[in-house]
């Protein structure tokens, strides 16, 4: 009788919890904003709030700085220069930051760039004490920049030919202070298909774009450092990366920031303009995502403890009870209840990857990205256990500028 009771219990604390998840996700899919190629003249700023280029006052579109740290990039770095420097968008300048690279990343960069006079390429200095890799280097290229809107990217971020151009027309349209976009995901291994995707799962499921944009509170603050596109004047305000030069997860501090100064925060999905593969390996996969999962929790163990038994319940004890429960006494609930809560975790799942162009049939093993990502959250605590503290954010970190290193 008790283990019934319990078994009712979970299935209907799992039943609420998909169904919330099924709704914001469905409203997300209706409601979130997304890149799209704008017509001509939507890239002319409103003249009630327009953007004021720093070079070029007279200009119809803003200058642009796009502002790309790069450690060891060689694999991505030739594409993503080449890809930047196609874009349709008249107005940009591109400056990388070579931080110490040893595999050759700035001579493919200015190979690729071919002498394009809105390319140049810089040398980082050395680490300073209390700086991270990646906010050190994005600080000093923010020295560098002439534009009235920054663009902060990862080396590994592809830009379709009109993907500026379409930032610009949305940054405009909504008047963002910070807009922050989340890169389509491009997955190819096994872990990679399992686990990237469910950053779209924990935006989409989440959290509801309509609180993130309406609300002043910071607990509905998220964004994606592999694109951060800032007003000038509004980073500025919040002291640039001075202001989270200690945090892993910097663009999660500075959405926060931009909301705790009553600034305009918005967010919005790449829709295939811009992509990232992120990882190429279950190794990268999991030390990638074990660096940063702790940090999103506020450095507490504790409360990643919680979120992952929250996800084993809903996502992996239905689908055990669907493969099991016939072991267990019979009951009216098995299988049809199991049955049901596993699809529901496989629906929310599929919804998400619908939506920001993933793979529906990954959705199937939902459950098996549920424990991949408790290995993970596992690795965390061990590293934190092990090293600890800035000794263990050192050693995660590191002075690496890249797409592995904070985003």
């Amino acid at each position: 009788m008790t283990g019934m009771i319990i078994f009712y219990i979970t299935a209907i604390f799992d039943a609420a919890a998909l169904i919330v998840m099924l709704g914001i996700a469905l409203l997300n899919g209706l409601t979130f904003l997304r890149l799209r190629p704008p017509q001509p003249e939507a890239l002319r700023p409103p003249q009630h709030e327009a953007l004021r280029p720093v070079i070029h006052p007279s200009a119809e579109t803003p200058l642009v700085s796009i502002l790309i740290p790069a450690r060891d990039e060689a694999v991505a770095i030739g594409a993503t220069v080449r890809s930047l420097l196609a874009q349709t968008y008249s107005s940009f300048e591109v400056i990388i930051l070579d931080d110490h690279s040893a595999d050759g990343t700035g001579e493919i960069a200015r190979v690729a760039a071919g002498g394009d006079a809105r390319f140049q390429i810089i040398s980082g200095q050395p680490l300073l004490e209390g700086w991270l890799g990646k906010s050190w280097a994005c600080h000093q290229l923010s020295l560098m920049a002439r534009g009235s809107v920054l663009v902060f990217a990862d080396a590994d971020v592809q830009w379709q030919p009109q993907a500026l151009a379409a930032l610009v027309a949305l940054m405009l349209k909504t008047q963002a202070d910070l807009l922050t976009v989340w890169s389509t995901q491009i997955t190819v291994t096994w872990s990679e298909r399992l686990i990237v995707p469910l950053m779209a799962l924990a935006i989409f499921a989440y959290l509801p774009a309509l609180l993130v944009h309406n609300l002043t509170s910071t607990a509905f603050a998220a964004a994606n450092g592999q694109c951060l596109a800032f007003r000038r004047s509004a980073y500025q305000a919040l002291g640039g990366h001075i202001c989270v030069r200690g945090s892993v997860i910097e663009d999660m501090s500075f959405a926060r920031q931009i909301k705790a100064r009553g600034l305009c925060l918005r967010m919005a999905d790449g829709a295939g303009l811009i992509s990232c593969r992120m990882y190429r390996s279950w190794r990268d996969v999991r030390d990638g995502f074990a660096k940063n999962i702790l940090a999103g929790y506020g450095g507490r163990v504790s409360l990643l403890a919680l979120a992952t038994v929250f996800h084993l319940l809903v996502f992996v004890v239905p689908a055990v009870w669907l493969l099991v429960g016939w072991l267990l006494p019979t009951h009216a609930a098995y299988p049809l209840v199991p049955l049901v809560l596993t699809l529901l975790g496989i629906l929310v799942r599929g919804l998400t990857a619908g939506v920001t162009r993933q793979r529906l049939r990954d959705a199937l093993w939902m459950p098996i990205s549920a424990l991949l990502m408790t290995r993970i959250a596992g690795q965390a605590v061990w590293w934190q256990w092990r090293y600890g503290g800035a000794r263990w954010k050192g050693r995660t970190v590191s002075s690496s500028t890249s797409s592995n290193a904070g985003s």
